[in-house]
């Protein structure tokens, strides 16, 4: 991949080389950044820091192997989840966040102090959580403690439908967080490659002027990830129908709903604060 490695490594957070995945702890923290001719991919992310983090590392390598299975079968997509190499995130905008999943409150503490994280939204079941051996409790109770607003908004995994309904009240949540002006938004499900991004491309469709495809290609060269764009085709069609006889959604063509009239934009935000209940 043409990459240096010092004490920080040119690579991307999911698709790294493989004497790295094998000794996570050649680096204490690193800023992964991955160059092509064109753009520049940061991806900042923690590892794991003693040899019980490695030891534990080692134990979930089945895990991760069986996940990454599962989503590029039903995602379609070439892209993996490390949870070996700890939470790693992209700084979407000034105060917008997308990441993998916090394991440890430590992880809380750096989203604290380093990125000015007031508010985290997170997009797990719980399945997915105990799946990973994850203390949400004392992730919450940190989050409390130093002065995280924690929101959940869950939805199940490589589930196109569960995306699709539960966008507009995890949209509703990311947009209020946002416009509290406190600091910035941590949004993540498990690896951050699909829920996570989804949401916020929603967020940037449905407030912020763009089109579903401007907004998604904005994310994508900032974090390669592999989204799934007809949930949110679908959540907006949902959101801006008001004719109960309008055509069904599955009989639309693939552009239907990629772009939306101002006074469409302005219903689908109306309805989408109506949901609000933080």
């Amino acid at each position: 991949m043409g990459a240096l490695w010092n004490s920080t490594c040119l690579c991307s957070s999911w698709l790294v080389p493989s004497q790295v995945q094998k000794n996570p702890l050649l680096f204490s923290s690193l800023l992964l950044t991955k160059k092509t001719a064109n753009k520049s991919f940061k991806i900042s992310c923690k590892l794991p820091e003693s040899e019980v983090e490695q030891c534990h590392a080692t134990s979930t390598s089945n895990k991760m192997e069986e996940y990454n299975l599962a989503m590029k079968r039903m995602m379609r997509n070439p892209y993996e989840y490390h949870h070996e190499l700890g939470m790693n995130y992209t700084l979407i905008t000034e105060n917008l966040i997308v990441g993998s999943q916090p394991q440890k409150i430590e992880d809380i503490d750096h989203l604290k102090k380093e990125e000015n994280v007031a508010f985290i939204l997170n997009l797990q079941q719980d399945k997915d959580i105990e799946y990973w051996g994850i203390d949400l409790h004392s992730i919450i109770r940190r989050c409390s403690e130093v002065g995280i607003h924690h929101m959940r908004r869950p939805a199940r995994d490589f589930d196109p439908d569960s995306l699709r309904g539960v966008l507009p009240k995890a949209v509703s949540s990311l947009e209020w967080a946002i416009s509290q002006g406190k600091g910035r938004v941590y949004v993540h499900c498990t690896a951050g490659l699909g829920r996570a991004p989804a949401v916020s491309i929603a967020y940037m469709f449905w407030f912020c002027g763009m089109d579903l495809n401007t907004a998604y290609d904005m994310l994508i060269s900032k974090r390669p990830c592999g989204p799934n764009k007809r949930s949110i085709r679908g959540a907006t069609y949902d959101l801006a129908k008001n004719d109960q006889w309008k055509e069904p959604f599955e009989n639309l063509p693939d552009h239907a709903f990629a772009d939306v009239a101002d006074w469409e934009r302005k219903l689908i935000q109306d309805r989408v604060r109506l949901l609000r209940d933080n």
